[in-house]
């Protein structure tokens, strides 16, 4: 019986390391999130917040909704499902797209699964035109 040669076998080798590299991402976070901005920071304009709406501050890890006029709200900006970073504020909901969770801009609560949790919230001041985390 013919073995197989060195070169079939180290290419077999290399692709069975290859596959099993490209698995060991599933479940991982899309777009890990970077670290959260000092307290006195100013993240946003009250102007750049839509009533009704919201805005991502993604290099603070947080997300300022706006559900009636002239009341901020802000949360963490990390999905409690896999950890991926929210992609939009739509609708009423701040939206992670990687697996489709939705969450309520009033109170980051759950509004359509898979995510097990609300998004936590944060503290923020209000400051003339400034929001900053408290």
């Amino acid at each position: 019986m013919d073995e197989p040669s060195r070169r079939t076998v180290l290419a077999a080798s290399a692709a069975a390391v290859a596959a099993v590299a490209g698995c060991s991402t599933y479940g991982e976070p899309k777009n890990a999130p970077p670290p959260s901005a000092p307290a006195d920071a100013v993240l946003a304009k009250t102007a750049d917040v839509p009533v009704g709406g919201g805005v991502i501050i993604g290099d603070s890890q947080v997300v300022i909704t706006q559900p009636t006029a002239g009341t901020f709200k802000a949360f963490t900006s990390v999905c409690t499902h896999e950890q991926c970073q929210v992609a939009n504020v739509e609708g009423g909901t701040i939206n992670c797209t990687c697996h489709g969770s939705k969450f309520d801009i009033n109170d980051g609560s759950v509004v359509s699964d898979p995510a097990p949790q609300p998004l936590a919230a944060k503290q923020i001041t209000v400051t003339g035109d400034s929001i900053q985390l408290a």
